[in-house]
C-alpha cells in the first residue's frame, strides 16, 4: 500500500551487457550452452546420488542439496537474460524484479550455510572418524538443509522488507542483467546511505560468518590430513581440494562485491554473469571430475542405461519377429 502512495515506477529497464546487436547474438549462444549444461551437469550428479547405493552417504546427501540450490539459482534470472540478448528493449516489471532479489539472496544464502554445513561434514569424517556415521546421521543432514533454506530465505526477507516500500518515482534504469539490489537501491528517490549500510551489514555479516568458519574449518582439517601419508588421507585430500575450490570461487566474487558495493565498475557485470550463472557450472564440474567415487557411478548409470536400452531394443526386435 506503501508503494502505490508513493512510487511510480512500474517496471525497470535491464541495461544488460552490452549494446552491441553482434555482441549480444554471441552472448545469446555462449550462456545459453551455459545455462543447459550447467542444468544438465546437476540434474545428472542429483541422479547419480539417488540411484547409487555407494553413494548413501551424508557428503553426497549435501552435495545432492548443494546441486538442487544449482539449478534454482540458474533459473532465477538467467533464463530471462538470455531471451533479452534477442530484444531491443529490456523491461522488467516492480514484482518480477522484488521476486529476483528475493530468489538471489535465498539461494545464496542458502548455498552459504550449506557449504559451512559440508565442512564440518569432512571436519567430523577425518578428526572423528570413529564416530562419524553416529554424528553425521539423516536426522542432522536434514536438519542442516532445513536451516540453511529457513537461513537464505530469512536473510532474503530481511532485504526485500526494507526494499519493497522505498520511493521509485522516477530514475529506472539498472546497469546490469538483473535487478541487482544495490542499483535498485540507488535507484530510490531518497537519500539510500543508511539503507546501503543495512544492506552491506546484512549481507556482509552471513558471507563474513559463514567465510570464516570455512577457512577456520578447512585450515584444521588440512593441517589433520597433512599429518597423515595414508592413501586414505590421499583420497581425503583430493576431496578437500573439490570443496575447497568451490568455496574460493564462491566466496571471491561476493566478498569483492562487499568490499566495493555502491561503488560500481566496468568488471563487476562480468563478475555478476560469473557469479550467477557460471558457478551453478563449475560445481558439477570440479565434483564430478576431482571425485571418483561420482566419476564410477556416472559410468554405472551410464553403463545401466545403456543395457536398458539395449535390452529394449532387442525386446522390441523379437517380438516383431513372432508370426502373427
Amino acid at each position: 500500500m506503501a508503494r502505490g502512495n508513493q512510487s511510480m515506477v512500474s517496471e525497470f529497464v535491464l541495461l544488460g551487457l552490452s549494446n552491441s546487436w553482434e555482441l549480444q547474438l554471441f552472448f545469446f549462444v555462449i550462456f545459453t550452452i551455459v545455462y543447459v549444461a550447467s542444468v544438465l551437469g546437476n540434474i545428472i550428479i542429483i541422479l547419480t546420488i539417488v540411484s547409487d547405493s555407494h553413494l548413501n552417504s551424508p557428503m553426497y546427501f549435501l552435495l545432492s542439496n548443494l546441486s538442487f540450490i544449482d539449478i534454482c539459482q540458474s533459473n532465477f534470472a538467467t533464463p530471462k537474460m538470455i531471451a533479452d540478448f534477442l530484444v531491443e528493449h529490456k523491461t522488467i516489471s516492480f514484482e518480477g524484479c522484488m521476486a529476483q532479489i528475493f530468489l538471489l539472496h535465498s539461494f545464496v544464502g542458502s548455498e552459504m550455510m550449506l557449504l559451512v554445513a559440508m565442512a564440518y561434514d569432512r571436519f567430523i569424517a577425518i578428526c572423528k572418524p570413529l564416530h562419524y556415521s553416529t554424528i553425521m546421521n539423516r536426522k542432522l543432514c536434514i536438519i542442516f538443509v532445513a536451516i540453511s533454506w529457513a537461513v537464505g530465505i530469512l536473510h532474503s526477507v530481511s532485504h526485500l522488507a526494507f526494499t519493497v516500500d522505498l520511493p521509485f518515482c522516477g530514475p529506472n534504469e539498472v546497469d546490469s542483467f538483473f535487478c541487482d539490489l544495490p542499483l535498485v537501491i540507488e535507484l530510490a528517490c531518497m537519500d539510500t546511505y543508511e539503507m546501503e549500510i543495512m544492506t552491506l551489514t546484512n549481507s556482509g555479516l552471513i558471507s563474513l560468518s559463514c567465510f570464516l568458519a570455512l577457512v577456520i574449518s578447512y585450515t584444521v582439517i588440512l593441517v589433520i590430513v597433512r599429518r597423515r601419508s595414508s592413501s586414505g588421507s590421499s583420497k581425503a585430500l583430493s576431496t578437500l581440494t573439490a570443496h575447497i575450490t568451490v568455496v574460493i570461487l564462491f566466496f571471491g566474487p561476493c566478498i569483492y562485491f562487499y568490499i566495493w558495493p555502491f561503488s560500481r565498475l566496468s568488471i563487476d557485470k562480468f563478475l555478476s554473469v560469473f557469479y550467477t550463472v557460471c558457478t551453478p557450472l563449475l560445481n558439477p564440474i570440479i565434483y564430478s571430475l576431482r571425485n571418483e567415487d561420482v566419476k564410477s557411478a556416472m559410468r554405472k548409470l551410464k553403463s545401466r542405461k545403456l543395457t536398458f536400452q539395449l535390452a529394449r531394443f532387442s525386446g522390441h526386435n523379437s517380438s516383431s519377429l513372432i508370426p502373427t
